[in-house]
């Protein structure tokens, strides 16, 4: 099931985004993610994010931040990624966005090949000013 963020869910879903990036970005310094923790759990309740909860389970596994129609994210817990998680939480957002904008760490290949599954298209190339890292710009719609 997919819904709006609660606040009872940020712990869960903060968790979640820490252990996503940390094993999706090993190319960044994990002190990094760990040093932007705090910050980010306190924009959480004034965000617009979805969570995809396993109603067996009743446990968020994964969530999707969005600012308008750019993705800020898709976390995925990591012992349940690649079960569709994420193609569900991006699709939920399809349905009511036209059109769609994100920045993809171009080491991240996992993720590239997954958005262009997606038929998003890469559009530009940036550095991302805090990583220092390559990025890519995609679009869908």
């Amino acid at each position: 099931m997919i819904r709006e963020l609660h606040e009872t869910d940020i712990d869960r879903v903060s968790e979640i985004w820490l252990d996503t990036n940390l094993n999706a970005h090993d190319f960044i310094n994990e002190e990094y993610w760990k040093s932007n923790f705090a910050m980010i759990k306190d924009l959480f309740p004034n965000a617009e994010v979805y969570v995809y909860e396993e109603e067996s389970k009743g446990e968020i596994q994964g969530f999707i931040g969005m600012q308008d129609n750019y993705i800020a994210g898709i976390f995925v817990w990591s012992e349940v990624q690649s079960n569709g998680i994420g193609k569900k939480l991006l699709d939920f957002v399809k349905d009511f966005k036209k059109q769609l904008a994100l920045h993809v760490y171009q080491k991240n290949k996992r993720a590239i090949k997954f958005y262009q599954r997606e038929n998003f298209k890469i559009q530009n190339e940036n550095i991302d000013e805090n990583t220092g890292e390559k990025e890519y710009i995609m679009t869908w719609g």
